[in-house]
């Protein structure tokens, strides 16, 4: 008796192939399929990278700036009342060993910045005008976006630099023209970038620490911005409320500003598992969307599955060429989903000016679920077609 020859073998690249004609036959149902993939996988490249990226930017700007740096501003009494820092504040805070440099801002009462005499005071509240020291600039490691920052000269005179956000408020982006303060004109010398570690100067219109008397400014300083040495900012920071004020330490703020990045830092890190979670929802709705289709597949193709286990093809054989394709689909719509997430990455870098940084752990989470869920989501189809026998699949012929 001659024996029957063993069916031949599918190597990979056969069922690649045939696996991918099975998507070629109806490429509108094959996009609309992995596109559930595919905005599962961006949504979980792209959040994931994008707080990966500002992560990383903040990081990099605190690297940056420094972390040597504290401020130091009065609190309130026992009584409930807004305290002041000593006149003396200023030089006994240099005096601290460690210490490399100390600047200060006071607060103008009751002035108003305008952009002329003809717009209403209300319209820029929220802009405060404050005297400033002319080596606040350095204490804050800012940089000047136009024209120059006050020095012992011009601070004698009616001049004012604007922080960034006071700048756009007011419609100016370059120094030389003139502002309206407290009833009188001043002339803009100097535009400021960002400043991340005070904030509170972005909103602010700094004028000369002299010339502020004739607005009556008080001369008390409102806010110490000291720097020390990495090395001993934390023996600084543990003396510093005793040093400002000995008799009422306790009426003394001081605070670390990088603090609030490391922290925003640290949140953006927190938020992954989340964003990761939300990835996954969305991976699993397009996942059930390609269990769907294969089933309806399997149920439209029920000739060409007779046809050939007809010809000699195993149930294996039939299970594998439908596992492939649900594993071809859903890989297809995975690598969609990865490009279109890093696209999202680098735009969002480019426009923050950072760094960019890949979500590595994204990509390749991504890519191990999507093969995960095409080999999930084509299991029962694919054991479905491959309990069919030759008579009953041909029984539609």
């Amino acid at each position: 008796m001659i024996p029957l020859p063993e069916p031949a073998r599918l190597r990979s690249g056969d069922l690649a192939v045939v696996g991918v004609d099975g998507l070629r036959g109806r490429p509108l149902r094959a996009v609309l399929s992995a596109l559930g993939i595919a905005i599962g996988v961006a949504a979980m490249v792209g959040l994931v990278g994008i707080s990966t990226i500002s992560q990383a930017g903040l990081l990099a700007e605190i690297q940056k700036l420094g972390t040597n740096l504290l401020t130091v501003a009065p609190g309130t009494t026992l009584l409930g009342k807004d305290s002041r820092l000593p006149s003396t504040a200023e030089g006994m805070v240099a005096r601290i060993p460690g210490v490399t440099g100390v600047s200060a801002v006071g607060s103008v009462p009751n002035a108003s910045v305008r952009r002329t005499d003809k717009v209403p005071a209300a319209t820029t509240n929220g802009i405060s005008v404050q005297a400033a020291r002319t080596n606040l600039l350095g204490a804050l490691s800012g940089t000047v976006r136009s024209g120059t920052f006050l020095n012992a000269a011009t601070s004698r005179y009616p001049v004012v630099v604007l922080g960034s956000i006071t700048a756009t408020r007011l419609g100016i982006d370059r120094a030389g023209g003139h502002v309206y303060i407290a009833g009188r004109w001043f002339q803009v010398i100097g535009v400021l970038n960002r400043l991340p570690l005070a904030p509170e100067i972005d909103r602010s219109a700094l004028i000369g620490w002299s010339y502020a008397a004739q607005l009556g400014f008080d001369g008390y300083a409102t806010t110490l911005y000291e720097r020390s040495t990495n090395e001993t900012v934390l023996s600084v920071r543990a003396v510093l409320s005793g040093t400002v004020n000995p008799e009422h330490p306790e009426e003394v703020q001081v605070s670390r500003p990088s603090d609030a990045l490391t922290a925003e830092a640290a949140a953006n890190t927190a938020f992954n598992a989340l964003f990761f979670g939300l990835g996954a929802v969305a991976l699993l709705a397009g996942g059930v969307g390609i269990a769907n289709i294969m089933v309806i597949s399997v149920l439209e193709r029920r000739q060409e599955i007779g046809l050939r286990r007809a010809l000699g093809a195993t149930r294996g054989q039939i299970r594998l060429q439908f596992l492939t394709e649900s594993v071809v689909l859903s890989v297809l719509g995975g690598a969609a989903g990865v490009l279109i997430g890093l696209v999202v990455c680098f735009g969002f870098a480019t426009y923050r000016g950072w760094p960019l940084a890949l979500p590595v752990q994204a990509i390749s989470g991504g890519v191990l679920a999507t093969v995960a869920i095409g080999v999930i989501a084509g299991l029962y189809p694919a054991r479905r077609a491959a309990r069919l026998t030759p008579t009953e699949a041909l029984a539609t012929v």
